[in-house]
């Protein structure tokens, strides 16, 4: 069968050269194999320890979890064919399906998924040797931070027990309303406890250090060259999963390479980026599909109130200037958001919070569009930022600052978009403060492990960041601002700083603390949120950008949800015969509406 496949397909390329047909001819057979470039590698193939989409996509796709979401958004059973939730909503009892195996990368059955491999996932991600940097959602469960920061050392004193084999039980500290949309992210993900016991933090090393359960097992992996995930023909709901095998190459120019090998048939995606893509429309408009409005990441600037970048840029300098609210008001009223998003050619969805509008609504009413957050936003005025700058200068020469006040504004350079936004926001900011109070210095951050010798390491002023959700509840868009985050910084921020953290902590706890009153929970989280916004702590932005693609995939069939990493999933995805063009997305738009009203 697979030499009859290779010489169908050589078959038909020799067709095309033939008949001079034009590039992009010849296609993958449907059903069959998608192709793309890559040009971001993996950090690490551990999807219990990574916060980083890239990374966390293996176990996305490798990974079941105990429920998922649909392709309209509702929740439904996975790995769990069942729950219960006590009376006082302390204890979830989950039912595990029976008969799903884990296997090698290379499909041998290893032995059946039970409740201790979720018990064991959760007792390595708590553990600080393992350094999980998406541990987080775990907290909820009983003494989960305690055992986190050694305050207890006997793990079968958290919240998660395997009651027998297939029945799981997580108890917590208290009732937490969005619990089941949390299921679905990877710190939730069970792992083959016999393989973490014997890998330890070699575990995900490889692709021959991981066991899957999911819809697919990443057969080969080779870093820098390629990855390729082969169909779990064994998965408990193999009939969902409809593209066999998945090849992603790696290419660290892949966003300029990529739409010129779709036209020469040798790719089933690409993003067309908003530089080329009236060229696209005009001359290639049968490959050219818009992209699906989603609210998954919110995108906002950040200031950095403890920097580690290096003495040329003065940090200590910075650090005393940014700590001033005035100082920081003044960048924010400069910050023109159309302006500078222009560069996504209309595709940019602009917000005024840093919770996305329609993340979250309780009885009909949008979060983000709040009373208590309505006037929060600080607009782009030149001159309320001149008024700020004047009232900044003067405190902070006072204080000794010196100016200009160098801002080295980092981005990744490998990221046309992100390149020419930056240095729009440059030209912006020095436009309307002046070279004198701020010097803008942009800097060419790294192309691989951007995020950890970047923004993890503080070594920047102002910086573009994003936070996608971890589950329903506005509570996920605190965690880039909670202490000890690794985004702006707060918390360890001197000045005036400290008075302005004390309200903001105390509402969001608050906030945390209230689980029956929703309407009261959504209000305190709306009421801290405000804090952050009105002081220009950080800088409300976007979602990601609305862009289009070239695809061969209906991207209404997959799975859809604000969190977790349903997005990131192929399954459900079929691959078309041909590329859709705008026409055939709007007809899978709208079939995808009608769908949702019976769903």
């Amino acid at each position: 069968m697979k030499v009859l496949t290779i010489l169908k397909r050589t078959a038909a390329l020799l067709l095309t050269l033939l008949l001079l047909l034009p590039l992009g001819g010849c296609a993958a057979e449907p059903g069959g194999e998608l192709r793309e470039l890559y040009a971001s590698e993996l950090s690490t193939l551990n999807y219990l320890v990574s916060a980083n989409q890239a990374d966390q996509a293996v176990g996305a796709n490798c990974i079941d979890t105990l429920v998922e979401y649909d392709a309209y958004g509702g929740l439904r059973p996975s790995l769990a064919t069942g729950w219960t939730r006590s009376g006082d909503g302390l204890r979830w009892t989950f039912t595990l399906r029976r008969g799903v195996g884990w296997y090698t990368s290379e499909g041998v059955y290893v032995r059946d998924v039970t409740a201790h491999d979720f018990v064991a996932a959760a007792q390595y991600a708590l553990s600080p040797q393992n350094g999980s940097q998406c541990n987080n959602p775990l907290y909820v469960l009983k003494n989960a931070r305690a055992f986190y920061e050694g305050d207890i050392g006997d793990f079968s004193a958290v919240g998660v027990r395997a009651a027998d084999d297939y029945t799981l039980e997580y108890t917590l500290e208290q009732p937490v309303p969005y619990f089941l949309s949390s299921l679905t992210y990877v710190c939730f993900m069970p792992a083959c406890r016999e393989l973490l016991a014997e890998k330890g933090k070699g575990f995900g090393l490889t692709n021959a250090d991981l066991y899957y359960c999911g819809a697919y097992r990443l057969a080969e992996y080779v870093p820098q060259q390629r990855q390729v995930y082969v169909k779990n023909e064994y998965n408990w709901d193999a009939g969902s999963v409809h593209i066999a095998r998945i090849v992603r190459t790696y290419n660290s120019e892949a966003a300029t390479l990529a739409p010129v090998m779709v036209l020469r048939g040798e790719l089933d995606f690409a993003e067309i980026g908003a530089d080329i893509a009236g060229d696209w429309q005009e001359n290639h408009a049968e490959y050219l599909s818009p992209g699906r409005e989603k609210c998954d990441y919110s995108y906002f600037y950040c200031f950095n109130f403890a920097p580690q970048f290096d003495d040329a840029y003065q940090p200590e300098n910075w650090r005393r200037a940014v700590v001033n609210t005035a100082f920081r008001k003044s960048i924010a009223a400069a910050f023109d958001a159309e302006y500078i998003s222009s560069v996504y050619g209309g595709g940019a969805v602009l917000q005024q919070t840093i919770t996305p509008r329609t993340f979250a609504v309780y009885n009909g009413k949008d979060y983000a569009r709040s009373e208590a957050l309505a006037g929060s936003h600080i607009a782009a005025d030149a001159a309320a930022a001149v008024r700020w700058r004047e009232e900044a200068r003067a405190a902070l020469t006072a204080e000794g600052v010196s100016f200009p006040v160098k801002v080295p504004l980092v981005y990744r350079p490998d990221d046309a978009q992100w390149v020419n936004e930056s240095v729009l926001l440059e030209q912006r900011l020095e436009a309307v403060l002046g070279a004198d109070y701020i010097d803008v210095i942009l800097v060419a951050g790294p192309t691989e492990n951007f995020l950890s010798r970047t923004r993890r390491a503080g070594r920047y002023a102002l910086m573009r960041c994003n936070w996608g959700a971890d589950y329903i509840d506005p509570q996920t868009f605190t965690s880039p601002f909670a202490a000890g985050n690794s985004y702006c910084f707060c918390d360890r921020a001197g000045g005036g700083m400290p008075a302005l953290l004390e309200p903001y902590y105390n509402k969001v706890a608050a906030a945390s603390a209230e689980t029956g009153d929703m309407a009261a929970r959504y209000r305190l989280f709306a009421e801290a949120e405000a804090l952050l916004i009105e002081n220009a702590v950080a800088i409300p932005y976007m979602v990601t950008p609305v862009g289009y693609a070239a695809t061969r995939i209906n991207v209404f069939e997959r799975q859809t949800a604000s969190c977790g990493v349903s997005i990131l999933r192929y399954k459900g995805l079929r691959l078309s015969e041909a590329f859709i063009d705008a026409e055939q997305f709007e007809r899978n738009r709208q079939a995808w509406e009608a769908g949702r009203q019976t769903a």
